[in-house]
């Protein structure tokens, strides 16, 4: 996203006004030269340091297969949280061992399709390993490790990592984890952790390389197993506030490489491959929000009301989490504190309080969340009969409809309704009918 001098807001070569004109509001719009240059950007910074490394693409963050398959051209495999995700990997090309299936707390169905599938199996905890091998014996496992600490820059909700984290192999466990996966005849091991949500100090990620690998090299030291790959999670974050300092991805690979290496022939281990499953990274800042403001109300406050509501963006109600927004055509006015919210009964939705933003702010005017490719739409819901919004991919000068926006039949799809419900006495799929 850019701001011209005359303060219009574009998305690559394409006008705000454009986007809202051809598809409406709110949408969903993501920056394809900028996901790419995002991927090179950090893909170069490890592979310069480790050659042998390779990026996952945690498909949880924007699973529009669009997206997803920018990334697999740029080389990236997908972690998938859940037997779904996998089958989003398999529809755009990917299986086998491109896909790692970190999903936690499984029921039996999980595992069985899971194994099924032939991907790489992350299993969250050692109690899962008994279940699991009552199907089979996965020919390469991995366990997520939990390395006794994690951070999160976006609050205590996602830290992934530590005593307050439900994720991860405690680390007491973690030699009797890969015994066990050993003894019961598994042959290849990767391993696993997520060190935190959105770090941007570059020092954190060396720290937390360090205690994962203590813990990996004690396992491959006295267990005699040889780790295929070793993936250090994610957590590559972004700068959310505009006073922020973004993450230097150089000194974070840096930071990385040097310990990692120093750890492999500290414990003699064979170099494995170096994997990491970030998300946000790739596609946070490429992606933004595009609203329209509907009404202003004077009340206590000055409120505006937008389109964009906690049913179409919900990180800041679930996260308290910080969104900057610009005002298309009036980003060089004085600000005021404004407050702003969605179109949802619910006091929560009015997510932005005191905020300055234009004071020319008016009905018509389009608004723009910046930073929202990553679990924006994902977490879009259905509530008050909302609907969830589009989504579009700009490339240069142009923009693809990659996902229609919601209609009223979303809200009657897979509904069935006993007749004897009905007020007029026909069926409710002969009520559907007459809708149409």
């Amino acid at each position: 996203m850019k701001i011209d001098n005359n303060g219009t807001i574009f998305f690559d070569g394409v006008s705000a006004s454009e986007i809202a004109d051809s598809y409406g509001t709110p949408t969903y719009v993501y920056e394809e030269n900028q996901i790419r240059e995002n991927f090179r950007r950090a893909r170069d910074a490890f592979r310069k340091r480790y050659e042998d490394f390779r990026f996952f693409y945690a498909i949880k963050a924007c699973n529009n297969p669009a997206i997803a398959r920018i990334l697999k051209q740029e080389g990236a495999g997908i972690d998938a949280a859940s037997v779904n995700e996998i089958l989003l990997a398999q529809k755009i090309g990917l299986g086998g061992e491109d896909i790692m299936f970190s999903g936690n707390y499984l029921s039996d169905d999980d595992i069985k399709q899971g194994l099924e599938s032939g991907v790489i199996f992350n299993l969250d905890d050692i109690s899962l390993l008994p279940r699991v091998l009552n199907y089979g014996v996965p020919e390469l496992l991995s366990f997520r490790v939990n390395p006794g600490y994690g951070r999160s820059n976006v609050g205590e909700f996602v830290t992934n990592a530590g005593p307050k984290a439900k994720f991860g192999v405690h680390p007491d466990h973690v030699l009797e984890a890969y015994r066990q996966a050993r003894d019961a005849g598994v042959k290849r091991f990767g391993a696993h952790m997520m060190p935190g949500s959105c770090i941007t100090d570059p020092e954190y990620f060396g720290y937390i390389t360090e205690l994962l690998m203590d813990l990996l090299g004690q396992a491959g030291r006295d267990l005699g197993i040889h780790f295929e790959f070793i993936d250090l999670g994610g957590g590559l974050g972004i700068p959310y506030d505009p006073d922020e300092q973004p993450l230097d991805i150089e000194a974070a690979a840096d930071n990385v490489a040097n310990v990692f290496k120093k750890k492999l022939k500290e414990y003699n281990l064979e170099p494995p491959t170096l994997m990491m499953e970030p998300a946000r990274y790739f596609v946070g800042e490429a992606g933004s929000l595009l609203g329209r403001v509907h009404s202003i109300k004077h009340s206590y406050k000055e409120i505006i009301g937008t389109d964009i509501g906690m049913n179409v963006m919900a990180r800041p109600v679930m996260y308290d989490a910080y969104h900057h927004i610009y005002v298309d055509g009036r980003e060089n006015e004085e600000k005021r504190p404004l407050g702003m919210c969605g179109q949802i009964c619910e006091n929560s939705d009015f997510w932005v309080k005191d905020r300055p933003l234009p004071e020319g702010t008016d009905i018509g005017d389009l608004v723009v969340v910046e930073n929202a490719g990553a679990y924006g739409y994902v977490m879009s819901f259905q509530y008050n009969g909302r609907l969830r919004p589009a989504e579009v991919l700009v490339k240069g000068n142009e923009h693809f409809l990659i996902r229609e926006r919601e209609k009223f039949e979303a809200l009657l799809e897979g509904v069935h309704v006993p007749d004897h419900l009905t007020c007029d006495g026909g069926s409710f799929s002969q009520a559907k009918e007459r809708y149409h």
